[in-house]
């Protein structure tokens, strides 16, 4: 009978995986390349993950859930669940993190991940539906607690997250995250005034 694999070790190549495509980006993935660079083979690869795209699937996936996991401790700590101006300072940090130089390097990876997911969506597709449901439906509960009916709490949402995704994304073509910076404050001032439920 095999040996089951050894979870710690699956975790740690996990990680590391999720680095190397940081850097390096999908585009070019090969399996003999990124094995040599982890310090191990295209082999012991498949045992673990059967393929590369379900490796670079669960890669990505893993380190998604970090940043819901915080996101989630934040919202519970912004202050009162029916008040507007709770999300928009949750917004506000989720903004500052997502836009911080540490996370910055990975936008490139996101934005070729959607674009892939889009030609190839049996590869990576389910990856970015994911991220995008989790986020929405984040924010969708955290309308629900200004008292908007289900409906207008969801769309809220897709609001909020489509336009920041594509704020985030706008600036990796000219570098200018002050504009980018300024145009999430201005859709912040718009939309927080609609927040609030007569």
């Amino acid at each position: 009978m095999p040996r089951p694999p050894d979870q710690a070790k699956r975790r740690d190549l996990l990680d590391r995986v999720r680095e190397y495509v940081v850097r390096n980006g999908l585009a070019d993935l090969s399996l003999r390349p990124l094995a040599r660079a982890l310090g191990t083979s295209d082999r012991m690869l498949l045992y673990y993950f059967g393929t590369k795209e379900r490796m670079v699937a669960e890669a990505l996936a893993l380190d998604e859930r970090r940043p819901l996991r915080q996101a989630r401790e934040l919202l519970a700590g912004a202050g009162s669940p029916g008040d507007p101006a709770r999300i928009r300072r949750f917004m506000e940090e989720i903004w500052r993190r997502f836009s911080s130089p540490g996370l910055r390097v990975a936008l490139p990876l996101y934005l070729e991940i959607m674009a892939a997911s889009l030609l190839h969506s049996d590869r990576y597709g389910r990856v970015m539906r994911d991220v995008l449901a989790e986020w929405t439906a984040l924010l969708a509960s955290a309308f629900r607690d200004l008292g908007m009916a289900e409906a207008r709490a969801g769309a809220e949402a897709d609001l909020l997250v489509d336009a920041c995704l594509g704020l985030l994304i706008a600036p990796l073509a000219d570098g200018d995250w002050d504009r980018a910076e300024a145009a999430f404050r201005a859709l912040l001032d718009r939309l927080e005034p609609a927040w609030r439920v007569p």
